[in-house]
């Protein structure tokens, strides 16, 4: 730009939802966060939709996620002023992207729904998120979030952390791999999966143990999926 050379533009204040997600991402950048990632197998997810009409790999990555968080509770929980507080109930944050901003409606108590159910409130949350129709306990309480950028092409991904919630997987594009099955070379759709963690409240150990148990409840459960 040359000496004297003046920028002209519109200043666009933030407001509402956009206002509120900026404050919160300066609460997440100040939490010292650590990243995890797995390579999937996502044969039997992206199934989902001829085994349930309707549903779709988002909801089954919500499934597996709730399964996992059962099965290791430290990253179904919230930290505040020193304090980790762990839930009973698993409710999850799905980010959506819409008009005023991005939103993440939650879906709640998905340790008790069959995957018919959480298609449906899926459906339900965002089609109302994405026309601001959604109402504060559509907005309240999750304990978990999932980011699934792959149908826009990501390969890859760190999600920002969702404070005060101590863990967000962020899920890449699923793309055909070469990979090693029964002593051969094979192509399978694999998609890489990253785990966020607040390192105050989540070590590196237990983070790899939720992981472990989502890749395990996708390659392995899924298939059992009636």
């Amino acid at each position: 730009m040359s000496a004297g050379t003046e920028l002209t533009g519109t200043p666009i204040p933030l407001k509402g939802i956009r206002r509120i997600a900026a404050r919160r991402m300066v609460q997440a950048w100040a939490a010292p966060v650590f990243h995890l990632s797995v390579a999937v197998d996502m044969t039997e997810v992206l199934g989902t939709g001829h085994r349930i009409p309707g549903a779709t790999v988002t909801d089954a990555l919500i499934k597996a996620c709730a399964s996992a968080l059962v099965a290791v509770p430290e990253l179904n929980g919230h930290y505040a002023d020193e304090i980790v507080t762990l839930f009973d109930t698993v409710n999850i944050g799905v980010a959506v992207a819409t008009d005023a901003g991005l939103m993440v409606p939650v879906i709640h108590h998905v340790e008790k729904l069959e995957l018919p159910d959480i298609a449906d409130r899926r459906r339900d949350v965002v089609a109302r998120g994405r026309i601001g129709k959604l109402g504060m306990a559509d907005i309240d309480a999750a304990t978990f979030t999932v980011s699934n950028l792959g149908m826009l092409g990501i390969d890859q991904f760190d999600a920002i952390l969702n404070p005060p919630q101590v863990g967000i997987l962020a899920v890449g594009s699923t793309a055909p791999t070469a990979v090693i099955r029964e002593n051969s070379v094979q192509a399978r759709p694999m998609a890489t999966l990253t785990l966020t963690c607040d390192h105050r409240a989540v070590d590196g150990v237990t983070g790899a143990r939720m992981l472990g148990a989502l890749r395990d409840e996708l390659e392995t459960t899924a298939r059992a999926t009636p």
